[in-house]
């Protein structure tokens, strides 16, 4: 148990003198190194005023140097720094600085898009010791510190708020998620563009996807090929597009989006607005899954059709047991249909994303109830969505909660979407930790539901492909966007 934070000395446990982050500074390490060194990215601009305050709290209780402004400068500048200057300490023989490295953690507070970000980063750079990560919720869905135990409320401010959350950094167990990375080819027009740009402006989300060199070996020649990853889920139809309506209303009036509980608000209105609780009415098969694309996962090394239901309007890659707001479309099999469709239970570091699809809004409210679950399609190490021309000129797709508006081919071309496992990386969890761990002998224990079942055909695979995830460096937000939208 940690130390009650009323304790003066509570705070030491995370203070990092400035000669470790700084280069060149004096060397100040008169007292023991902290038991859990901690840097401290923010986006100052999440959750309204919410992550100014955070920062200035932040800054008040530890070393003003270990805490940073993702709007001043991108993690993998400030990491690049502070571990080629952890390094020369190291060499010269600095046993304080060696701890501290050992120790590192890190706390991110801002909304999905900015934790990914530093999941990212921490992931590219390949460091020595990777540190594990903590979040903080201030962006709407808040996915991914929901999955992990850090709830999916804005936290409080205050200096009593900001030590509560660093005494749960203290407490908490290290486990290992996955990452996937996402490829996506078309064709090079003849004039125009098609790359994936929304009409208002270049979606968030795309901060992770950027051109494949000529010089790089997924280069294909006369097309155009993006790369990037994902953490929590990758999707793509009616939730997709619900969300780039959402992103691009904010887009116009961020004035209006300046507290939780209205985003979450706005958000359902427009999933009325947009028709997908009467879908079978108001919206053209043209928009079904089947019908905008095949999709294909590995099976022992070879790409097998996936058979997607007809009625299938939207479709989920998903990672982490939390989606639109902390829901599970997935859900935890029965040993029975385990057994049946050769399923396993699903956990955040086995190599393998839960396929699930919703045929409409009403669909997705199933996830609401007990033991409530889409369909529940495939699991799968690698899957491959091909879009040939058809009806529709678009579709609506999104990662961790950042959508854009992807053209579709016009002419005898092909979009292809590549999906598959890259690496692993270390976060913190809480007590109250949704995800499972495969290595943790209390989350291998087998339960049962009564949910939705379906009949479709299930398919794993084998196989893995080790890329470079694109964060670092190239997985940088445009100076032109403005990372107060990021969520």
């Amino acid at each position: 148990m940690a130390e009650s934070s009323s304790d003066p000395t509570f705070l030491k446990n995370f203070y990092i003198p400035t000669y470790i982050v700084t280069p060149d500074a004096e060397v100040d390490n008169d007292s023991d190194p902290p038991r859990c060194p901690v840097l401290v990215f923010i986006n100052s601009k999440s959750g309204g005023q919410l992550g100014g305050d955070l920062l200035v709290t932040y800054r008040s209780l530890l070393n003003a140097n270990q805490v940073f402004d993702l709007g001043q400068e991108a993690p993998d500048k400030s990491l690049q720094r502070i571990y080629a200057n952890l390094q020369k300490l190291k060499n010269e023989g600095d046993d304080f600085a060696s701890t501290v490295e050992e120790r590192l953690k890190i706390i991110v507070a801002g909304g999905d898009g900015t934790a990914g970000w530093l999941l990212g980063v921490v992931c590219d750079l390949k460091l020595s010791h990777p540190p594990a990560i903590a979040t903080v919720p201030l962006g709407t869905g808040n996915n991914l510190p929901f999955a992990f135990g850090w709830g999916k409320r804005n936290p409080g401010t205050d200096r009593q708020s900001v030590e509560g959350f660093l005494k749960q950094v203290l407490e908490a167990k290290e486990m290992k998620i996955d990452n996937w990375h996402i490829l996506m080819r078309m064709k090079a027009p003849a004039e125009g563009t098609c790359d994936p740009i929304a009409p208002l402006e270049l979606p968030h989300s795309l901060h992770a996807f950027h051109r494949v060199s000529s010089t790089d070996e997924l280069d294909v020649e006369g097309c155009h090929t993006f790369r990037g990853g994902f953490w929590n889920y990758f999707s793509m139809g009616m939730d997709a597009q619900i969300s780039y309506a959402f992103h691009s209303e904010r887009k116009l009036h961020p004035e209006k989006f300046k507290n939780q509980l209205i985003n979450q608000s706005t958000y359902a209105r427009l999933g009325c607005t947009q028709g997908w609780f009467f879908a079978s009415l108001v919206h053209p098969n043209s928009k079904n899954i089947a019908q905008l694309a095949k999709v294909k996962v590995m099976k022992n090394g070879e790409w097998k059709d996936l058979h997607v239901p007809h009625y299938i309007r939207s479709i989920v890659c998903l990672n982490l047991p939390s989606f639109s707001g902390g829901l599970n479309p997935w859900g935890t099999p029965s040993q029975r249909r385990r057994s049946n469709r050769d399923f396993t239970p699903p956990y955040v570091d086995d190599g393998l994303l839960e396929v699930v699809g919703f045929r409409d809004a009403w669909h997705g409210l199933v996830l609401l109830t007990p033991n409530g679950h889409g369909t529940r399609l495939a699991q799968a190490r690698r899957i491959r969505f091909e879009f040939h021309r058809g009806a529709a000129d678009h579709t609506y797709m999104r990662i961790d909660g950042e959508p854009w508006k992807q053209p579709l081919p016009v002419d005898d071309d092909t979009v292809v979407v590549e999906i598959s496992h890259l690496r692993q990386v270390n976060m913190l969890a809480t007590r109250d930790c949704r995800s499972k761990s495969k290595h943790d002998p209390a989350d291998t224990s087998k339960h049962d539901d009564e949910g939705y079942h379906s009949d479709e055909e299930e398919s794993s695979v084998e196989g893995e492909e080790w890329r470079k995830f694109g964060a670092a460096e190239t997985f940088k937000i445009p100076d032109e966007v403005d990372i107060s939208h990021l969520s």
